[in-house]
């Protein structure tokens, strides 16, 4: 009886080591990758609360971002380092907001991004990684388990919404033409 009660010991602290080791390497593979990634093209789908937007982006590290909604209203969202502006084109109206009240904040740059993979929590699905970080509030990113591409974030905004962001990527490392992530002028 002594004798199993050992092996099983044994074999848990085995499984525990061997388990926390595939942890770290795939922290580690997620890391290598954003560490060569430059700019990412996605088609995405957000969900705030119950309200469904659907889309494409372009971002390019650090700090820029430039989505087109496939909505009624055309809106174009475009981030350039501190400044975030909302475009209807539809309207001709443009809104300006600080980046420091986005979501979009912890992927816009790499640095943020790679705090999120070494510090979360890490879970493992069958097709997806998943890693829960808490700061000031608390995110959950994924990541693709096969080609650990970034599939999305879930958070909680500072108005309290429930966001799910979900993205399929469409290109990684492009060069964007010059101005693509100008912010338009005050209307």
């Amino acid at each position: 009886m002594l004798v199993n009660v050992k092996f099983f010991k044994k074999t848990f602290l085995i499984f525990i080591l061997l388990s926390t080791n595939l942890f770290a390497s795939e922290k580690d593979q997620i890391i290598s990758q954003l560490k060569n990634l430059s700019s990412l093209e996605f088609t995405f789908e957000q969900l705030i609360n119950e309200k469904i937007e659907k889309g494409s982006c372009l971002l390019k590290f650090p700090g820029k971002l430039k989505c087109n909604y496939f909505d009624d209203k055309r809106k174009e969202l475009i981030i350039n380092k501190k400044k975030l502006a909302i475009t209807q084109r539809k309207y001709n109206k443009t809104y300006y907001y600080p980046v420091s009240k986005s979501p979009f904040l912890n992927i816009l740059y790499k640095d943020k991004l790679l705090e999120i993979v070494k510090s979360g929590k890490l879970e493992l699905t069958d097709q997806t990684i998943k890693l829960i970080y808490l700061d000031d509030n608390e995110i959950t990113v994924f990541f693709d388990k096969k080609t650990l591409d970034l599939k999305g974030w879930q958070i909680i905004d500072q108005y309290n919404n429930n966001i799910n962001f979900s993205l399929s990527t469409v290109a990684k490392n492009d060069i964007f033409k010059k101005g693509t992530f100008k912010i338009p002028e005050i209307n």
